[in-house]
């Protein structure tokens, strides 16, 4: 087994399991990606099985432990994590990947979570992005799904992916799944680029409903569905003391109704690139 990965325990499966993933990051604009992720963790109980040691692949200045007190006294502490868990929603096997986007070895971590994707009987990948780009707050975040794989294009009408330029580490795992012949997709939203850095949970349930068409599994999003309703009254209050900005909504409200409110998915590749482009250092959003 891959000496990067430490197995508490080996996770009944079958052969045709989803790896679910999300990345802390530069893949994750608002958050969202793995908000998304550990909601659909918490609400299928999902189960710890195995990491990626942390020390092999991340620099503790960038991503830092962290200190928390316990009973007001001791004191422990957190490591930064790569974590895989297994749940079976109805009876659909999943396998959900939480993990801090790497600071060096791409290869060997990709590596890493395909021997694991292997070990549990993996059939498919599916990853979860989040970008910023010119979206209003007040409408739904647009989602699209991409694949290299003409299989699931044609099953899930995926808009086959074209994007050329800089990537994150899911472009790698996914480049990775394709040579080793395990089939990916993944689905980027939009997250409005004018607010400030936090957790944008409407993002986060875009996301989750395009995962659930996905996977096949209901998922019961009423939780995060108050909290957006919470989330956009204090966006909508932190707006209305700034004219300029208020206006600067309007008009991509406007140009939303003038396009749809569901961007193509060119459009949205469209917004990738300029937003990677803008972000020649590969910073986190």
């Amino acid at each position: 087994m891959n000496p990067h990965v430490r197995f508490d325990r080996r996770p009944e499966r079958g052969s045709s399991a989803i790896l679910v993933c999300a990345f802390a990051g530069w893949n994750d604009g608002g958050e969202a990606a793995t908000t998304a992720l550990r909601y659909v963790a918490g609400q299928w109980s999902a189960e710890p099985f195995a990491t990626i040691d942390p020390e092999e692949f991340l620099d503790f200045q960038v991503n830092r432990p962290t200190v928390m007190l316990e009973d007001g006294v001791s004191r422990r502490l957190t490591w930064p994590t790569c974590e895989f868990s297994s749940a079976s929603p109805r009876g659909r096997d999943l396998v959900l990947l939480l993990a801090v986007e790497p600071n060096v070895r791409w290869r060997a971590f990709t590596s890493a979570i395909l021997d694991v994707a292997r070990e549990v009987q993996v059939s498919s990948i599916l990853t979860l992005g989040a970008f910023l780009a010119d979206v209003p707050h007040t409408r739904p975040a647009p989602v699209t799904a991409a694949s290299s794989d003409p299989r699931l294009a044609g099953r899930f009408d995926i808009t086959p992916s074209t994007y050329e330029g800089p990537t994150g580490i899911v472009g790698v795992l996914h480049d990775a799944a394709n040579a080793a012949g395990i089939p990916s997709v993944s689905l980027w939203a939009a997250a409005p680029h004018y607010l400030p850095s936090g957790t944008n949970p409407r993002v986060a349930l875009g996301l989750l409903r395009a995962l659930e068409s996905i996977v096949g599994v209901e998922i019961d999003t009423d939780d995060i569905e108050t909290a957006v309703a919470i989330w956009e009254r204090q966006v909508r209050e932190a707006i209305e003391d700034d004219p300029a900005l208020v206006s600067y909504v309007a008009q991509l409200e406007e140009a939303a109704t003038a396009t749809g409110d569901i961007p193509s998915g060119d459009q949205l590749a469209a917004e990738f690139e300029r937003y990677l482009r803008e972000r020649p250092d590969g910073s986190t959003p």
